[in-house]
Formats: C-alpha cells, sequence, structure tokens
C-alpha cells in the first residue's frame, strides 16, 4: 500500500504549470539543432561549404513549409 508521502509527491494534472509545448520546446529545439549540425558535417565532408550547406537546409525547410507539400 502507498504511503502518504508518495501519494503526496505525485502532482495532479490540475496542478501542472507547464504547457505540453513549453515542455517540449527546449527538447525539439535541441533535436533540430543536433539535427542541423549534422546534416551541415555531412555536407561538408561530401566538399561543400558550410554556407552552401545552410542555404540548402534554408530552402529543403522553405520547401517543406508550401502549402500543398506532399510528403515522399
Amino acid at each position: 500500500m502507498p504511503t502518504t508521502a508518495a501519494r503526496a509527491s505525485v502532482t495532479s494534472p490540475d496542478d501542472h504549470i507547464l504547457t505540453v509545448q513549453e515542455a517540449l520546446e527546449p527538447l525539439f529545439l535541441a533535436l533540430e539543432e543536433e539535427a542541423e549540425v549534422k546534416m551541415i558535417a555531412a555536407a561538408v565532408k561530401a566538399g561543400w561549404s558550410a554556407e552552401d550547406a545552410v542555404a540548402a537546409i534554408d530552402e529543403l525547410r522553405r520547401t517543406e513549409l508550401l502549402p500543398g507539400h506532399r510528403p515522399h
């Protein structure tokens, strides 16, 4: 049987002070940054300049955000 201390440490849904978006945003941004660093590193290793790699990534993002874009 749970102790009173154990029950008291569980936060009810009504007591949450962060929204789901606020809680996930730091993780999302960290993953996005990690992915961009890896893409730039791969492009540089393939002979691209870092500037060209960043421009290509930006273009991919713009293309993905266009209305009517269909996933592959």
